[in-house]
């Protein structure tokens, strides 16, 4: 069953010329090639794996402070 906005997307979308028509497929499909793949998800047991070799680092001092983490972030 289409929603209110897929109507409505259709409604308007009939009423554009041929040109208008292309330039918005045009325009669609630039946006769906610029997604990103979702992620794949992971099992339970890599999870767990990836927890315990974050607490394994966390224990070994592999940390950074609040202050540390926003220069970080400034950096990018």
């Amino acid at each position: 069953m289409a929603s209110v906005l897929d109507k409505e997307m259709f409604n308007y979308f009939t009423r554009l010329n041929e040109a208008e028509k292309k330039s918005v497929v045009q325009m669609l499909k630039t946006f769906l090639k610029g997604r990103q793949p979702a992620p794949e998800p992971i099992s339970i047991e890599q999870y767990n794996k990836e927890l315990e070799e974050a607490m394994t680092d966390v224990k070994g001092g592999a940390v950074h402070s609040h202050e540390e983490v926003i220069k970080m972030a400034k950096s990018w």
